[in-house]
């Protein structure tokens, strides 16, 4: 059997990497998405949007992307969610893409993951990264095994990965900073025996040694209460290019935002950028989704070895 090579592999299912892939699938390259969440990115988190040309009533974020996800899959494209990026290797012409479960290889990449990760802002969060802090679950739960952790966050992507722990650690609570969770009453998993969530908590410190001992945080009441525990799972979302994958592997601006040309390619030949992890000044779904389309046309230019890119007309 043949090696499973895409022309195409993008990283990330927002409004940059979901137009990529319909005009690059369109364009009968090869494509796939790979997503970590249909909820983990900035307009997913986004009720109302009513100022995208074409669009003449209000429209929630995540309706929009699905309008997005189910063009992209009708062209051809293939879309896998909840899958978790975690390195790359972008030598040679066909490039790899590393995930927890098996590795992709395309002719082209594009990095397309958005800007909502993290500083870090909670005191002992740096330092002890690593450590017993973490970014991802799926990645470092297997650490964890009959220890007590917690999760900071209310939004589903935090839900997904505090129910996701309560299969490795002995206890998991979730720290959310509001009154209430960003998923309905019902959602599976929450009444996971070792789920313990809490409301109205903000996490002042994490301490430690070696590693993460314990975490100091404000309850509800505004009593100062301390949690013994090894592990500190953040999904409480920035601001920053989502990058940490990279190792620095592309040239990237002050803040990690990658740079690009005018044809969305990065540093690296066949490895292009684009949407809201790029150095842009302006973020808009608009924007995204024109820096994905530009990105999908370089890529089949790359793919076919063409001189200029090539202007996508219907075609009766």
């Amino acid at each position: 059997m043949s090696e499973n090579i895409y022309d195409l592999v993008i990283i990330g299912g927002g409004p940059a990497g979901l137009s990529a892939a319909q005009y690059a699938s369109r364009a009968k390259l090869k494509t796939v998405v790979l997503d970590k969440s249909r909820t983990a990115g900035a307009l997913a988190f986004t009720n109302r949007i009513e100022n995208y040309p074409g669009i003449v009533e209000p429209i929630s974020g995540s309706e929009m992307l699905d309008l997005f996800r189910k063009q992209a899959v009708a062209f051809g494209a293939e879309v896998r969610e909840d899958v978790q990026v975690v390195g790359l290797n972008l030598e040679g012409e066909v490039k790899e893409v590393f995930t927890m479960g098996e590795s992709v290889k395309g002719k082209t990449i594009l990095i397309a993951t958005g800007s909502m990760g993290r500083k870090p802002t909670i005191k002992g969060e740096g330092e002890f990264l690593g450590r017993g802090v973490s970014y991802c679950a799926i990645c470092d739960a297997n650490f964890f095994k009959g220890k007590e952790v917690c999760v900071l966050g209310d939004s589903e992507e935090a839900v997904k990965e505090a129910i996701l722990l309560t299969k490795f650690a002995s206890t998991v609570y979730l720290l959310a900073p509001g009154k209430k969770l960003k998923v309905p009453d019902d959602y599976p998993g929450l009444d996971t025996e070792n789920l313990k969530i809490m409301f109205g908590c903000r996490v002042g410190e994490i301490k430690g040694s070696d590693g993460v001992e314990a975490v100091d945080y404000t309850d509800a009441d505004k009593n100062e209460q301390t949690l013994e525990l090894t592990g500190v799972f953040v999904y409480i979302q920035g601001s920053q290019p989502v990058v940490d994958y990279l190792m620095g592997a592309l040239d990237h601006g002050e803040n990690g935002c990658i740079k690009v040309n005018r044809e969305m390619e990065t540093s690296i030949p066949g490895v292009f950028a684009a949407g809201d992890v790029i150095c842009t000044e302006v973020r808009q779904v608009v924007l995204a989704a024109a820096d994905g389309c530009m990105a999908a046309l370089s890529a089949e230019k790359h793919v076919q070895g063409r001189g200029r890119l090539k202007s996508d007309w219907a075609k009766s």
